[in-house]
């Protein structure tokens, strides 16, 4: 487990399970669930509130959100 990484809500409706996951592990163990458990279909992956949540924060530190 990362030390002191973020922890990004996972969910999977299929599995009916939400866990948290360290920021630097989420892309391998999302990926491995699938993997495993759906056949490689998309079904678990990050909470999609927060990650609407972290493409805003993104956009505003890249300054895309910034009117001209």
């Amino acid at each position: 487990m990362s030390e002191g990484a973020p922890e990004i809500p996972i969910v999977c409706p299929a599995c009916d399970t939400r866990t948290r996951i360290p920021f630097p592990e989420v892309e391998e163990t999302v990926a491995r669930h699938n993997e495993e458990l759906h056949d490689g279909r998309s079904v678990a992956s990050v909470d999609p509130d927060v990650f609407d949540q972290l493409a805003d924060y993104v956009a505003a530190d890249l300054g895309l959100l910034e009117e001209s």
